[in-house]
């Protein structure tokens, strides 16, 4: 398993059917860092439980309601426009790029606040379902393909 959330976040991503899971996820109103972050810390066997789940959501949702959603919005209302225009494909391209260090960012941030947790047996893993909030219920088998994917890296 990769050491730092990034590798790892890269790593799960690249899966097979992963990128499908997290966008249908990301539809129904998780965030894909948090989620990414959540499978990390299953991986680690980190507890789970309301005041870490409280925290890592705090932390992201300012920054991504204020730097990735913009970002993402930007790219996507470029996408038919940038069929036809080179300027506007290059111009998206930087936006898409921008947005992905966003994401790095928020990746780096999360890990800096959930690297000490330390491992805890005794405590539930399930990280997941309570960062996925709402959809979870939506994409249980969302949540599996990225469990899944987890235990090979």
């Amino acid at each position: 398993m990769s050491s730092d959330l990034w590798s790892f976040a890269l790593d799960v991503y690249a899966r097979p059917g992963v990128e499908d899971a997290c966008l249908r996820l990301q539809t129904a109103g998780a965030n894909v860092c948090l989620l990414l972050c959540g499978l990390w810390l299953e991986q680690r066997a980190v507890a789970c439980d309301e005041p870490r789940v409280r925290l890592l959501k705090a932390l992201t949702a300012p920054w991504d309601i204020e730097v990735v959603q913009p970002l993402r919005t930007l790219r996507m209302q470029w996408k038919a426009r940038a069929v036809d225009d080179a300027v506007v494909a290059g111009m998206r391209e930087q936006i898409k790029s921008l947005e992905l260090e966003a994401e790095r960012t928020l990746l780096s941030r999360l890990e800096g606040v959930a690297q000490e947790w330390t491992r805890n047996d005794a405590g539930s893993v399930t990280w997941l379902e309570d960062l996925a909030g709402n959809a979870a219920s939506l994409n249980r088998d969302a949540l599996q393909v990225l469990r899944v994917a987890a235990t090979g890296t």
